[in-house]
């Protein structure tokens, strides 16, 4: 028997039938999204929107995975090929020789400008029949999952 999404909650307890459709949801967002730019897969495109959060500054690639919520490993992973495509380059830092900050490249410059209008349509369609005030419901919720994982994570 086929069980379609919007009956997962009540063939299961709704906890678990949340935990897999997340689980289903980011699979799905992922798949889409690596299908949406030619140039990058959807968890570099992630790291990319991340830096948006760092107007004033260059982050550090530490600074980046605790903003992305994964591993500094994973991050220089991304890193790696979004400098390999010449769409970032990191620069140390002058006071400590440890750190590298990231830097936008003028060609990531072209590739946000060339896919803006496109993911503004993308946003619309994902979005499509949700209000504001349930997108700011499923946030708060969500965000409150990740500050209980982040607890888990620090008592391991």
């Amino acid at each position: 028997m086929k069980i379609r999404n919007e009956n997962v909650l009540s063939a299961m307890p709704p906890q678990f039938g949340l935990f897999g459709l997340l689980f289903a949801f980011m699979n799905r967002l992922q798949t889409v999204g690596d299908a949406f730019y030619e140039e990058i897969t959807c968890k570099q495109f992630f790291l990319l929107a991340c830096l948006n959060l760092y107007p004033d500054e260059e982050p550090t690639s530490n600074e980046l995975a605790e903003t992305m919520g994964c591993t500094r490993q994973n991050v220089k992973q991304i890193l790696d090929s979004l400098c390999k495509k010449e769409l970032l380059v990191l620069i140390q830092d002058k006071n400590d020789k440890r750190k590298q900050h990231i830097y936008r490249t003028k060609k990531c410059e072209k590739l946000a400008t060339k896919y803006f209008q496109k993911e503004q349509e993308f946003m619309q369609l994902l979005y499509h029949g949700i209000s504001e005030e349930e997108i700011r419901s499923v946030f708060k919720i969500i965000s409150k999952m990740e500050n209980n994982l982040k607890k888990t994570g620090e008592s391991l």
